[in-house]
C-alpha cells in the first residue's frame, strides 16, 4: 500500500467510529440511564464525574498507549516485573476472564430472554435441561463464533465497526432519545443513595464499571494498527491520528452518554423499583413504542455487545500471541472465545459479583499510569525521574488493593480504619493523595540521586 502523511476526514471519521464502537458495550449502556434514575435532578454533576473515568481517562489512556509503544512499554517505567505481571492482568480482565463473557451474558439477558418470556418457554425443560440455560448455551455458541470470525482480521476492523454497525448503533440510540423528546416521560426525582451525598464523586466510582480506562490501555495498539493499514508509516502520525480519533470518539461519547442519562433521569420521574440501566431503557422503549421497543433493545445491546467483544478478543489475541507465540494470533483468538463462551454460561450475575472488587484494585492504577504517561509526553524530564512511576504505582496500589479486599467484605486491622481517615475515602478516592504522595517523594528520590551521581 502506498505511504501517506495523513488520513483523510473520512477516514478519521472511520477510525474515531471504530474506536467509540470497541469501548461502547454492555456496561456503557447499562450505566448511565441507571445514573440518570438515581442522580435525578443531580444528574449533570454525575454526568460530569461519570464522563471524566468513563470517557476522559480511556481516550487518554489511548493516547498514553500510543506514544509509549503499548502497555508492556507504559508499565515497564516502572519495573520489568511489574509490567509484565499487570498487563497479564489487565489483558485477563478486560479478556476471558471478565468483560468478554460479560458481552454474550448481558446481550442474551436482552436479546433472548424477553423472546423466551414472549413465548412462555421461559421455564420449560428440555430433556433435563431448562430452556433458558439450553438457549444461553446455544446463543453464546454462535455469539462467540461469529465475533471469532470478524477479529480474525483486526487491521480490518475499521470497515466492519466504524463503516457498518456503529453508526447503526448511534442511529437507534438517537431513536429511543427522539422517542422521549417527543413524548416526554415526566420530572427528574430526588437523588437517591450516594448520589444524595455526592453526585459527582459517585458518579466518578461509576464510571470505573464501564472497564473503559483498562480496555483503553489495550485498544491503543489495534487502533495504531488500523491507522497503520491507511497507509501510514511514520510513528509521529501515528500518534497524531490517534489524537484525531480519539477526540471523534469522545464528541459521541458526550452526546450518547448525555442521552442516555437524560433518559434515565426522565424514568425515575416516572417509574418506580427500577434496579438497573437495562430494565430502565427496556421500560422507556416499550412505553415509547410497544412490541417494537423490545426490539429496539435488543438490537441495541446486541450490536453494542458485539462490537466490545470483537475488539477485545483482537487486542487480547494480538498480545497474547506477542507474548506467547506458541499459538498464534488465531490460535489465541479460538482460546479466548472458547474459554469466554464456558464463562459465559456462569451467568450475568456471577460475573458482576466478581468485578466489582477487581475493577476497584486496578483501576486507580490504570489512571495514575496514563497520567504519568501523559505528564512524559508533555515533558520527557519526567522519564528521566527513575524512582517517579514506581513510587506513585506503589502508593496508589496499597490502597486500591485494600479497597478491593475491603470489597469483598474484608478489613485489613490498622491499614483499613488509616485509609478511612484519608481525604476522599468516603467517596471511594482514598487512593488520590496517597498516588500524589509517592508521586512527590518518587521525584525527590530521583532529584537527590541525580545529584549524588
Amino acid at each position: 500500500m502506498q505511504e501517506i502523511s495523513s488520513l483523510r476526514f473520512s477516514q478519521r471519521l472511520l477510525v474515531g467510529l471504530t474506536l467509540f464502537s470497541m469501548f461502547f458495550g454492555a456496561g456503557n449502556l447499562i450505566f448511565p440511564p441507571f445514573l440518570g434514575v438515581q442522580a435525578g435532578v443531580d444528574m449533570p454533576a454525575a454526568l460530569a464525574g461519570f464522563l471524566v473515568t468513563a470517557v476522559g481517562f480511556p481516550i487518554l489512556g489511548v493516547m498514553a498507549v500510543a506514544e509509549s509503544g503499548g502497555l508492556t512499554a507504559l508499565a515497564s517505567r516502572v519495573n520489568a516485573r511489574f509490567a509484565f505481571l499487570f498487563t497479564l492482568l489487565i489483558y485477563l480482565s478486560i479478556g476471558p476472564c471478565l468483560a468478554i463473557p460479560r458481552t454474550a451474558s448481558t446481550s442474551f439477558e436482552m436479546v433472548m430472554r424477553p423472546a423466551l418470556e414472549g413465548a412462555g418457554l421461559l421455564d420449560a425443560a428440555f430433556g433435563g435441561f431448562s430452556a433458558l440455560g439450553l438457549a444461553q448455551f446455544v446463543y453464546s455458541i454462535l455469539f462467540f463464533a461469529l465475533a471469532y470470525a470478524v477479529a480474525l482480521n483486526p487491521e480490518k476492523l475499521t470497515q466492519r465497526l466504524g463503516k457498518f454497525l456503529c453508526p447503526t448503533l448511534i442511529a437507534l440510540i438517537a431513536l429511543l432519545f427522539l422517542g422521549i423528546c417527543l413524548h416526554p416521560l415526566g420530572d427528574a426525582a430526588a437523588p437517591t443513595g450516594s448520589y444524595a451525598q455526592g453526585a459527582f464523586a459517585t458518579g466518578f466510582i461509576e464510571g470505573y464499571q464501564t472497564m473503559d480506562t483498562i480496555a483503553a490501555l489495550n485498544f491503543g495498539l489495534v487502533i495504531a494498527m488500523n491507522i497503520r493499514a491507511f497507509g501510514i508509516r511514520s510513528e509521529g502520525t501515528v500518534v497524531k491520528e490517534t489524537v484525531f480519533a480519539g477526540a471523534i470518539a469522545t464528541c459521541v461519547f458526550f452526546a450518547v452518554y448525555g442521552a442516555l442519562a437524560v433518559i434515565g433521569a426522565e424514568a425515575g420521574g416516572a417509574y418506580s423499583s427500577m434496579e438497573n440501566g437495562a430494565q430502565t431503557l427496556t421500560l422507556v422503549a416499550s412505553d415509547l413504542f410497544g412490541p417494537v421497543g423490545t426490539v429496539l433493545m435488543g438490537l441495541i445491546f446486541f450490536i453494542a455487545c458485539f462490537n466490545t467483544c470483537v475488539g477485545l478478543i483482537s487486542c487480547c489475541a494480538n498480545y497474547f500471541s506477542e507474548t506467547f507465540p506458541v499459538l498464534g494470533y488465531r490460535g489465541w483468538a479460538k482460546v479466548f472465545a472458547f474459554a469466554s463462551m464456558v464463562i459465559a454460561n456462569a451467568g450475568l450475575t456471577l460475573i458482576l459479583k466478581f468485578s466489582v472488587p477487581l475493577l476497584v484494585a486496578i483501576y486507580p492504577v490504570a489512571i495514575v499510569l496514563i497520567v504519568l504517561g501523559l505528564l512524559s509526553l508533555a515533558s520527557k524530564r519526567l522519564l528521566t525521574l527513575k524512582a517517579l512511576y514506581p513510587a506513585a504505582v506503589v502508593a496508589t496500589g496499597i490502597f486500591s488493593v485494600l479497597a478491593g479486599v475491603e470489597a469483598f467484605g474484608v478489613r485489613v486491622p490498622g491499614l483499613s480504619d488509616f485509609a478511612d481517615e484519608l481525604p476522599f475515602a468516603a467517596n471511594g478516592l482514598e487512593w488520590i493523595v496517597p498516588a500524589f504522595v509517592g508521586a512527590v517523594i518518587g521525584a525527590g528520590l530521583s532529584v537527590l540521586a541525580a545529584r549524588r551521581a
